[in-house]
């Protein structure tokens, strides 16, 4: 099973570039079964532009997420903090190898029942 996440386009740029290697959340997905990450590309950008295999996913308090995390983490210690601000949980993803698609896709193209970005993720099957 895989989840399709929406990701701001400068941090997808950080993804692909290798420089970020933790996705960060707020929540995260129930399920156990979740093997790979479908990357959304938030607008103005608005494609599906490639996947990852999930490495590992880190729950903890943000203080100790971002000393595990922060070499590869691909944003700013003011930015992390703020983000996770008021929480005593975070989640760190852990990105093993991104892959990019050829050619970014429409979200449709992905499942066809999925009429918008989703806010934080979506289920997929395959």
């Amino acid at each position: 099973m895989k989840v399709l996440l929406s990701i701001k386009p400068e941090f997808v740029e950080e993804i692909v570039e290798g420089r970020k290697k933790f996705e960060y959340r707020k929540s995260i997905f129930k399920r156990n079964d979740i093997s790979s990450v479908i990357i959304y590309a938030t607008k103005p950008y608005g494609k599906v532009v490639g996947e990852f295999e999930i490495e590992k996913i880190i729950q903890d308090r943000p203080s100790t997420i971002w000393k595990q995390t922060s070499e590869f983490s691909g944003i700013s210690k003011d930015f992390f903090n703020e983000y996770f601000s008021g929480r005593d949980i975070g989640f760190a993803i852990g990105i093993k190898k991104f892959i990019a698609y050829d050619t970014p896709m429409d979200l449709n193209q992905i499942d066809s029942s999925i009429k918008a970005a989703p806010q934080s993720f979506c289920y997929i099957r395959g």
